[in-house]
């Protein structure tokens, strides 16, 4: 056994993968637990599914949580993408050292120093907590991940397609929107998921800038959780992450399929010359 495979490594990988993915299943299985009680075993049963499906407070939540993630992430996108333009078009000009420091703050701030910022300030100006207040603060917390994502794109982008739609006389305008954007494209859909990720994610933020009629998922689950974990929470959980698999899987597939597609266009086009 060679070096790169000795019974070390293999070790640390079973160990690794283990502590990240036994919880996991473990949450899966008694999501199907007969008993009310999370950590006792009283048989195989879909009561607690069923009782989800019929509770009004977490379905509700559920939804403002999609519909907040749904509306952040399309902001974030738009300001996001703009931010990484302007960062990589615009390499002097003045201001733009505090432009990239506040585009990329919430990177490193912490989010309740986020959370709380945005609660002074909508306070200060009247503006009442509650979904859209929510939608705001999760698009502040996203932007910056889509900047960051849509800017690596733009870095390795050949330009000389750009010059050359601008040499023909096409307007910088359409220019953005028939050569650059189809080419970073890969790079706007993935910060625009990084996003909605986030936001379905968030507990923090929108705790402090939550209202009437705005509960999300993850806050909704945290107040459950503490008056006592169910296994309703767990069925809520494997929910979630069948979802997730079922589109982390979708979008391997997806991408190897156009890898494939891309890989045989380029062995025509050889083949054709």
């Amino acid at each position: 056994m060679n070096k790169s495979t000795s019974w070390f490594n293999i070790t640390s990988l079973v160990v690794g993968f283990a502590f990240l993915y036994v919880p996991i299943l473990i949450l899966v299985v008694y999501s199907f637990n007969a008993s009310k009680l999370v950590t006792v075993w009283g048989g195989f049963s879909t009561q607690w599914y069923v009782e989800l499906v019929h509770d009004q407070a977490i379905i509700d939540a559920a939804w403002v949580t999609i519909r907040v993630g749904i509306i952040s992430a399309s902001f974030a996108t738009v300001l996001g993408t703009m931010a990484a333009l302007v960062l990589d078009r615009y390499r002097k000009f003045h201001g733009r050292a505090l432009f990239s420091g506040m585009v990329y703050a919430p990177l490193v701030m912490p989010e309740v120093i986020t959370g709380l910022s945005l609660l002074l300030l909508f306070v200060a100006i009247g503006f009442d907590r509650g979904f859209w207040a929510v939608v705001i603060a999760h698009t502040t917390l996203t932007m910056c991940f889509v900047a960051v994502v849509v800017q690596s794109r733009l870095v390795t982008l050949d330009r000389s397609l750009e010059e050359a739609a601008l040499d023909l006389g096409c307007p910088p305008v359409k220019t953005f929107f028939l050569i650059t954007l189809p080419l970073i494209l890969p790079g706007v859909v993935a910060g625009w998921m990084l996003a909605f990720t986030l936001s379905l994610d968030d507990l923090v933020i929108a705790s402090f800038n939550t209202g009437p009629g705005a509960t999300t998922l993850p806050i909704k689950i945290y107040s459950m959780v503490r008056l006592g974990v169910t296994p309703e929470i767990n069925a809520i959980s494997t929910i979630l992450i069948s979802v997730i698999a079922v589109g982390v899987i979708a979008a391997s597939v997806l991408s190897h399929r156009s890898q494939v597609e891309k890989e045989k266009a380029e062995r025509a086009v050889f083949l054709t010359n």
